[in-house]
């Protein structure tokens, strides 16, 4: 037996000092790691895979190269359902396997002097799965892999450490406020049960940056008093040091991002974009963003080479929600902007979000309608890839409609673990291990959003539905990327056959 043991390097002061440690068997059986990183707000147009033109991201795209993807994956409108749905198997239309905290509980700098009152409030609301219900790091630990999760939080908009220990986590390093992972050089963070004081870190804000291309803006994203340690690069030294230490023995490594998710803030512009005359500042701060992103999967994928497991580790790579800007000049590339640059004003049905007609210089949602929040393709359209050499297939692109809640079921198959209480998700094996083209004869994939649910089907058939209009709008994506034609009077039998699905899972209300 092998005795793994994560300690802890430094402490704010009176906090409890706790180690972890936990007996696992050597990886001597073929069983691959599983190293995930989840992205925050990556539009597919950003990267170079999907024709971005501006920077390059040649660490991802070696994903796409070496492994198989898929044309139609699906995450939810915003983070705080898509962390929840992938972490329990569950579409985000559901109403009763989880809710969605309040965030801000945590934000201020003094707060962890108060955090035992705060989870104390926010423990009894948790809506959490019924004992057998398994969430994703349960999966693995069922197997006796080591899980670690490192970056923005598990779930919800204020995690605890508690629902952290529940939820299966044998190691975690990060935020456990929504509000406070948008600061890149934050004075604490929270591992394990403990504190991990950042004392190089005493900006005001946390170095939260400031959105505009305004002077005063980016004098203060670049005032860098009090911003040392910049989170994402703390997180990497973690994540290789988790990698270092349990490369013998099956492991499970979840990140979840703060990049490229805004406020914009980048300790350095990438020299890639740095004399692009072309971009403003704060765009070339953006996509330096970007690039930090891609530099780091380039960083874990050598540490797995040089660890010798990279050929017995499956990368999966995938995004939570679509695109969203945070790098306004003007009225271009406006946040969540409600018009156009010519003043036309943007509705949910006739006239939706283009980068086009923003002027997002970097066209983030690929050329698709809609955005960030929206159920439009361009808000909740995903990149997913797989990478595991030898196993599964390099460079293939599969067309079956797939969600993120179908990541559990799939490394509960992986793992050969019984999942006893039913997911909504379903396993992707047979087509990343098996050859298979479909999963089902016929299959839904079920979307939230603040306008309405959406559902889309496997022959790649969409009905969305506007709560505020009451009416559903039919499209066929194989032909129709844009979402531009309205199919409903043409195909009258496909478009009751998704209204029954829609109403049958979702809530139309």
């Amino acid at each position: 037996m092998k005795k793994s043991i994560l300690s802890i390097p430094f402490f704010c002061v009176g906090m409890p000092v706790i180690c972890f440690s936990q007996s696992i068997e050597n990886n001597k059986n073929g069983t691959p790691n599983v190293v995930f990183i989840y992205a925050d707000d990556l539009g597919r147009g950003m990267l170079s895979h999907y024709g971005q033109k501006i920077i390059s991201t040649p660490n991802i795209d070696r994903l796409f190269q070496e492994g198989t993807a898929f044309k139609y994956a699906y995450g939810c409108m915003y983070s705080a359902p898509a962390r929840a749905s992938l972490l329990t198997g569950y579409h985000d239309c559901r109403t009763d396997k989880w809710n969605v905290s309040k965030g801000g509980k945590l934000r201020e700098a003094n707060t962890y002097e108060k955090l035992d009152s705060v989870e104390n409030e926010v423990n009894p609301l948790r809506v959490e799965l019924p004992a057998g219900d398994l969430y994703l790091p349960q999966v693995f630990k069922q197997t006796g892999y080591v899980t670690g999760q490192v970056g923005k939080l598990d779930w919800g908009f204020t995690a605890t450490r508690r629902q952290i220990r529940e939820h299966g986590w044998d190691y975690y390093c990060g935020y456990l406020d929504h509000q406070r992972a948008h600061f890149f050089y934050p004075g604490f963070l929270y591992e394990n049960d403990t504190i991990l004081c950042i004392p190089e870190n005493t900006h005001p804000t946390g170095g939260r940056g400031f959105e505009g291309e305004s002077p005063e803006n980016y004098r203060e994203r670049w005032n860098m008093t009090g911003k040392v340690v910049y989170s994402q690069d703390l997180f990497l030294e973690r994540m290789i040091r988790f990698i270092r230490e349990h490369k013998d023995e099956p492991f499970f490594l979840y990140h979840s991002t703060q990049l490229p998710h805004g406020p914009v803030a980048i300790p350095a512009v990438h020299p890639e974009v740095k004399d692009n005359k072309e971009l403003t500042e704060i765009e070339k701060e953006y996509a330096s963003m970007v690039k930090m992103l891609d530099d780091h999967v380039g960083i874990l994928l050598a540490e797995l080479e040089k660890q010798g497991i990279l050929e017995n580790t499956l990368v999966v790579f995938s995004v939570d929600n679509g695109h969203e800007t945070y790098y306004t000049n003007g009225n271009r590339s406006m946040k969540s902007p409600n018009r156009d640059m010519d003043g036309r004003k943007f509705d949910a049905w006739d006239y939706p979000y283009r980068s086009d007609r923003t002027g997002d210089r970097f066209d983030g949602n690929n050329g698709m309608s809609g955005k960030k929040w929206m159920n439009w393709e361009g808000g909740v359209r995903v990149p997913l890839v797989f990478r595991w050499p030898g196993k599964i297939d390099a460079g293939k692109v599969s067309e079956q409609v797939v969600a993120n809640y179908d990541l559990l079921p799939t490394f509960a198959d992986l793992l050969d673990v019984s999942l006893t209480v039913p997911k909504d998700g379903v396993s992707l094996l047979p087509i990343l291990m098996e050859g298979k083209e479909r999963l089902l004869s016929l299959r839904y994939v079920y979307i939230s959003s603040d306008e309405g649910p959406a559902v889309v089907d496997s022959d790649g058939w969409k009905l969305r539905y506007n709560k505020k209009m009451k009416k559903f709008r039919l499209h066929y994506l194989p032909n129709d990327y844009r979402e531009e034609l309205i199919l409903n009077e043409k195909y009258p039998d496909v478009l009751e056959r998704l209204k029954t699905q829609l109403e049958k899972e979702t809530n139309l209300n």
